[in-house]
């Protein structure tokens, strides 16, 4: 028992002095905002659509090799790696940003810079992240910090959407080195803490009416008439309050010019609830009205499902969890816990405590003229630091009790 409250006293003014070196963190990030903002830039500006992050990976790799990291290198997948060793080589921690960003390569993806703000096409979702990545290596070097743990950082590739997390999975699925801990670093919102994840299904339904249509049967109004009809019927599905369950719309494609009648719909849609076999109920509800509604129309009616996530992660009082909280609110910043449906989730999967944070805050997320602040990056970089430092030295570790 004596062991036990020395251990707890020693994590306790550790604790206290991690905390009070934040400070120092931050003025450091801000005096070197100009690495840091010319690697956002250039990021920002090379397109990396999910499935085409080639070229922006090559960026990543050559930033690690400038920077002597050990093990530069692509895996199977296409994930970037670089290495950090620590001193003592008993942990790994790794830390993820995505490549790929959800615009197309006919976007324009010029950056506007000013004193105050960065704003265009992905530089939040996840050029900033990569940004602080790829600059963590120097940053860590300007604060004389050498972490006893190796320290991976990954540039995952296809992540958004169809990528359904891919690289991230395949990494953690094919690992040799065991991973103590992660961090999932995305651009928005500063504040930004998640640690566990809820039920999720992504999906999309594609309504198509043949051209040898008969028109006298349903749907002589066109597809969007009919899947209309579908979100009505979704709409009318029961979810109960608890678990808390929710269906959200989130994107429709149709129409055409006038004097032609919609031949083809999609419906783009997310499931999500605490409860993973609720989300497998409304599957097979999806499932069984488009079925009856091809069977009912004529058309061709397909429900495909893009990803899915299993609820789990860390409790509230879990040691990553309270101190992640504990190292904003020394920063001055508000923690906003959110439920996640991104990286963090592949963590959950393998049983891995990990968090994800925001770096910054913004405005027009995930829209062509997506604008960032900058100044608030330094207390983004610092957390990050702070976290890094805290799994480094155990702090985020349950005591071991001795009788």
């Amino acid at each position: 028992m004596a062991e036990y409250r020395y251990a707890v006293v020693q994590m306790e003014q550790d604790l206290s002095q991690l905390l009070a070196t934040l400070p120092e963190y931050e003025r450091a990030v801000h005096a070197m905002n100009e690495i840091i903002l010319a690697n956002l830039v250039l990021l920002s500006e090379i397109p990396a659509p999910t499935f085409e992050e080639a070229e922006r990976r090559q960026f990543v790799l050559d930033r690690f090799s400038e920077f002597e990291l050990d093990n530069v290198s692509t895996d199977q997948i296409g994930n970037a790696l670089g290495i950090i060793k620590g001193s003592g080589g008993e942990r790994s921690i790794l830390v993820v940003a995505h490549l790929d960003t959800p615009f197309d390569r006919s976007i324009d993806h010029t950056v506007s810079l000013s004193p105050n703000t960065i704003a265009g096409a992905g530089v939040g979702d996840d050029s900033v992240g990569l940004a602080a990545l790829v600059s963590l290596p120097l940053l860590l070097r300007q604060l004389g910090l050498t972490l006893k743990s190796d320290l991976i950082l990954m540039a995952s590739v296809r992540s958004l959407g169809r990528g359904d997390i891919e690289g991230l999975r395949f990494f953690l699925d094919n690992r040799s080195m065991a991973i103590s801990s992660g961090v999932c670093v995305e651009g928005v919102q500063l504040g930004r803490l998640s640690y566990a994840s809820i039920g999720m299904l992504r999906g999309e339904i594609q309504y198509r009416i043949p051209a040898e249509y008969d028109w006298t049967r349903f749907g002589a109004g066109g597809a969007i008439v009919n899947i209309t009809d579908v979100i009505n019927r979704i709409l009318e599905l029961p979810l109960p309050r608890r678990p808390r369950t929710s269906i959200v719309f989130n994107r429709i494609e149709a129409g055409g010019p006038f004097n032609t009648t919609p031949s083809e719909v999609t419906l783009q849609f997310e499931v999500r609830s605490e409860s993973e076999a609720i989300v497998r109920r409304i599957e097979r509800d999806l499932a069984n009205i488009t079925a009856e509604t091809a069977s009912q129309t004529g058309a061709d009616v397909e429900l495909s499902v893009l990803s899915r996530r299993r609820p789990g992660g860390l409790p509230f009082a879990d040691p990553l969890a309270a101190l992640a909280r504990e190292i904003m609110t020394t920063l001055g910043v508000q923690p906003r816990i959110t439920p996640s449906t991104s990286e963090l989730s592949a963590f959950i999967d393998q049983r891995i405590p990990a968090v994800t944070i925001g770096l910054t805050v913004g405005e027009h997320y995930n829209e062509e003229h997506e604008r960032l602040e900058i100044e608030p990056i330094g207390k983004g970089l610092a957390q990050l630091v702070g976290l890094l430092v805290a799994m480094d030295g155990g702090l985020t570790d349950e005591p071991e009790r001795v009788a």
